[in-house]
């Protein structure tokens, strides 16, 4: 009996999971992309680009297809669809896994900010900050005519005003690399998302250099549903919840 999943992607954690996946016998992946940067097509999964029309559309897809599970892989700070996924889930009677990874633990001297708002108002008159918050999240700070802007994103954020500079890059990042960036552009706060991750160069810089980080909550998760922190978690939760034996 062929089991399937739908695993909602977007992050490292997901390409290395339908990675471990795919050659699994008796188990089919079909990856979803929501499309909102260029992210390339897994090569070892089924793949999709695009929404499914809020809770009903995915409820719809679920229970249509014959998915068995749901690996929501999104990243820590998409908004909406770990409450789709949830609630879908719950109409379609889909077992629901939510593979998030670790926070980044608070560092001395960190400014912990509930969103985007605040990350602006935290900032002080005339800093220099480098935004990593992705290019939706850049708008906020652009009232702040005394500010200097360095926004770095995967996708282009579009016209800027005189004070800001978009740096267009996609991770990782070398802590050397991060040093000349900070330093180039004599940067007093970083301002950043809690994304949690191995990658931590631009933390470490910052560190020491001396410059202030401004720290952005991630959102809060829906209840219910099962939850993994690593891929080998993941995979012994398809094992042990959903009965496929790798």
């Amino acid at each position: 009996m062929t089991r399937r999943v739908l695993l909602l992607a977007g992050t490292s954690e997901a390409r290395i999971l339908a990675g471990r996946l795919w050659d699994m016998p008796g188990l089919r992946v079909t990856a979803s992309f929501a499309g909102l940067t260029d992210t390339p097509r897994l090569t070892v999964a089924e793949t999709l680009i695009g929404g499914f029309g809020g809770v009903e559309g995915l409820a719809q897809y679920l229970a249509r297809h014959g998915f068995d599970a749901l690996v929501d892989a999104t990243h820590p700070f998409a908004r909406q669809m770990p409450w789709n996924a949830s609630a879908a889930c719950e109409r379609a009677g889909v077992p629901r896994l939510r593979l998030i990874r670790p926070e980044w633990p608070a560092r001395a001297g960190w400014i912990g900010v509930p969103d985007l708002g605040e990350a602006v108002a935290a900032l002080p008159q005339g800093a220099r900050a480098l935004l990593t918050v992705g290019r939706g999240g850049i708008a906020p700070f652009l009232c702040r005519a005394d500010l200097r802007i360095v926004a770095r994103s995967i996708e282009p954020p579009g016209p800027l005003p005189p004070n800001a500079i978009a740096i267009r890059e996609r991770p990782p990042f070398a802590h050397a690399d991060e040093l000349a960036l900070m330093s180039s552009h004599r940067i007093t706060h970083l301002v950043t998302k809690n994304a949690g991750g191995s990658g931590t160069a631009k933390l470490d810089a910052a560190d020491a250099l001396g410059i202030s980080t401004i720290m952005i909550a991630r959102p809060e998760q829906p209840a219910g549903g099962s939850r993994a922190q690593t891929v080998g978690e993941a995979v012994a939760w398809l094992r042990d919840f959903v009965g496929f034996k790798p």
